[in-house]
């Protein structure tokens, strides 16, 4: 039979272990870099670690507790800085766009839940786990029904016969509902192509796809991208 300490310690780290799975499960859902195994790991690892620091005396039996006295807010703050090389991992950049906040953020959050249940503080750990299950499920919802405004970068290729100008693709482009910022114009492939590059920005997103079937109907357009940004 387990002591009612060692009670204690499994349900702390099943605890963990469960709320890191249904955090890393949305993730996984959502096809994120860092899903199920990781957050799992993250929330378990965080809790395994703070019950060093509860359970010292169970492993500091050579030493009096007279003699030495450590604080436990240490070990929390150990953790958060390890977490933070973590989540900075899955953050990428792709092209101008930065992708992987939110998991990141995500990973942050589950290694303080882990904490909290490490240190046996339920209620907090349930209550800020529901939380973080709601932000990235219930305000995706949210998100989309938001007014916001829509950014893509536009790249775009002509052959340097056909090519159009640039104050003849700038009115196409707005013409499609977009406004136009840091737009730039190279020369390619040793001067064969002209490569126009250009920030988008519109109130409807579907004005992206109306564009898009634009540029696939011209015979001049030899290759284009519009690459939405956020996370």
């Amino acid at each position: 039979m387990l002591s009612q300490e060692e009670l204690i310690i499994t349900l702390r780290i099943v605890a963990a272990l469960t709320i890191g799975s249904l955090i890393g499960f949305e993730r996984t859902f959502h096809g994120r870099p860092a899903g199920l195994r990781t957050h799992a790991l993250v929330c378990l690892s965080s809790a395994a670690l703070m019950l060093v620091t509860v359970y010292q005396n169970e492993w500091m039996t050579a030493v009096s507790a007279d003699t030495i006295r450590t604080d436990p807010t240490r070990m929390a703050q150990g953790i958060m800085t390890g977490i933070g090389f973590l989540g900075a991992g899955v953050i990428f950049k792709e092209g101008l766009t930065v992708r992987g906040l939110t998991t990141s953020a995500s990973i942050w959050i589950t290694a303080a839940i882990g904490i909290l249940i490490g240190i046996g503080f339920y209620v907090p750990a349930i209550l800020t786990a529901l939380a973080t299950i709601a932000v990235l499920s219930l305000f995706r919802w949210i998100e989309h029904l938001l007014p916001s405004e829509f950014y893509a970068h536009h790249v775009v290729k002509f052959s340097r016969r056909d090519a159009l100008s640039e104050a003849e693709l700038g009115q196409l482009v707005r013409e499609h509902g977009f406004s136009v910022a840091n737009f730039s114009t190279r020369l390619i492939a040793e001067g064969a192509l002209i490569e126009y590059r250009m920030v988008l920005r519109s109130h409807d997103r579907t004005c992206a796809s109306n564009l898009s079937n634009h540029l696939r109907l011209m015979p001049n357009v030899i290759e284009f991208r519009i690459t939405p940004t956020g996370d």
